[in-house]
């Protein structure tokens, strides 16, 4: 999640809100394993779950949407901890194997945005916020492959006021809004977020966790695409 230095820059470093991180989310309705290998009657993960995933071979991709058509599902992630680190010198990089990931979801049509915490005062519209939150980024990256922003497009929701900053629900509630109807996942390092995410509708899944995959599998995704939001 961004956060932003005394001088009013900005670190993308996670870390954990004052609030102690809920434990013992709900899970989905199945492992991922099931449920990329069971028959088209097998139920997805129903709004405001918690995806727990183990390892599974993803299907074939979907074919690209027709003419007017909205690909659905949408997929938020958070920004720091998430998709980018920021080290110990400032630099900023993706984690590792986010820069594919965020690939794989393109070649599958798969739209994507972000929902992450940057100073109010940075502008007046989320455009502009993310214009600023761009500037930002990209004046400390060292990663070999620049950050995608073009995948996010106008999905990037930064808070208009303090009260909206994250874990306030509200720029989750507006994703979910602007989806189209889709269903929206959410894709973030802590806890505490996933569980706000859930709770307003989201499909959720905390990454950086061990013995499961880094993101949430991207067969599941479009899984999750071919049932209405």
């Amino acid at each position: 999640m961004a956060m932003t230095r005394g001088d009013g820059t900005v670190h993308v470093n996670g870390f954990a809100s004052n609030a102690s991180a809920r434990a013992g989310l709900a899970l989905g309705a199945a492992l991922v394993s099931t449920l990329l290998c069971a028959p088209a009657t097998t139920a997805a993960p129903e709004e405001g779950s918690t995806v727990r995933a183990a390892p599974a071979p993803a299907p074939a991709p979907a074919p690209a949407p027709a003419p007017g058509e909205r690909p659905c599902p949408v997929v938020y992630f958070d920004l720091g901890e998430t998709l980018v680190h920021t080290a110990d010198d400032g630099s900023t990089a993706y984690l590792p194997g986010a820069a594919s990931y965020l690939r794989t979801l393109r070649e599958r049509h798969i739209r994507v945005g972000l929902i992450t915490n940057v100073p109010p005062s940075w502008g007046t519209t989320d455009a502009e916020r993310a214009a600023r939150l761009r500037t930002e980024v990209d004046a400390t990256w060292r990663g070999p492959t620049a950050f995608a922003w073009a995948d996010f497009g106008d999905r990037i929701r930064t808070p208009r006021t303090e009260a909206e900053r994250k874990p306030s629900p509200v720029l989750w509630q507006r994703a979910k809004e602007d989806s189209g109807g889709c269903r929206v996942v959410y894709e973030a390092e802590t806890a505490q977020e996933v569980s706000v995410a859930s709770s307003v509708g989201f499909v959720s899944y905390q990454v950086g966790l061990p013995h499961r995959p880094a993101f949430l599998p991207a067969g599941l995704v479009e899984l999750l695409g071919r049932r209405p939001g």
